[in-house]
């Protein structure tokens, strides 16, 4: 997956292993958790992740990003090859896809705007490789703020899926789709 380099107001950079008593602090913020699960006692967003396990073992099929907003963390986004990551959360999916999964993590950050331009880049770096078709993402079926979200940068329903204990509305966008849409603001891209 290709680093980025925009020219945005939001940078994202790769995380890395320091990153990860941030995600620990933004994985049990009380607004990720309930964008992430309809359990209301859960403690933790992803109660399954060891950050520090989770950074090291990044590779070609999944890599976390650090959202910066004139240097400071504000947000995370996981970028994976869904046919090939190794913990087959996706099941069985045709190749040639990437799934984003995005979160401010910062309170203060919220609402303003952030997570569009962060899933722009994203998005971009996506299909700047040729052989990705499309983009896939799984919010929460109850989560009606996140599927606008979604629809308004071109996402279309797919339908209801299950994920575990999680009821989500699983999403796509075509790369025509995208392209259609015309420029997008990320300068570039290097591989």
């Amino acid at each position: 997956m290709s680093p980025l380099t925009p020219d945005r107001r939001v940078r994202l950079r790769p995380a890395v292993a320091g990153d990860a008593v941030r995600l620990r602090v933004w994985d049990a913020q009380p607004h990720v958790i309930s964008a992430t699960t309809d359990r209301h006692d859960a403690e933790r967003a992803f109660p399954d992740s060891d950050w520090d396990e989770e950074l090291a073992a990044q590779s070609d099929v999944f890599r976390y990003f650090i959202a910066e907003l004139d240097g400071r963390p504000i947000g995370a986004m996981l970028v994976i090859d869904p046919a090939r990551e190794p913990s087959h959360y996706w099941g069985v999916i045709e190749p040639d896809l990437r799934a984003i999964d995005i979160w401010i993590g910062e309170p203060d950050a919220l609402g303003q705007g952030h997570g569009s331009d962060m899933m722009a880049q994203m998005i971009e770096a996506c299909f700047a490789e040729p052989e990705v078709v499309a983009v896939v993402i799984d919010p929460l079926a109850s989560n009606a703020r996140a599927h606008r979200f979604y629809q308004r940068l071109g996402f279309e329903v797919v339908g209801r899926r299950r994920f575990g204990e999680d009821d989500c509305l699983v999403h796509r966008l075509e790369r025509e789709r995208w392209t259609a849409r015309g420029p997008h603001g990320a300068t570039e891209v290097t591989p």
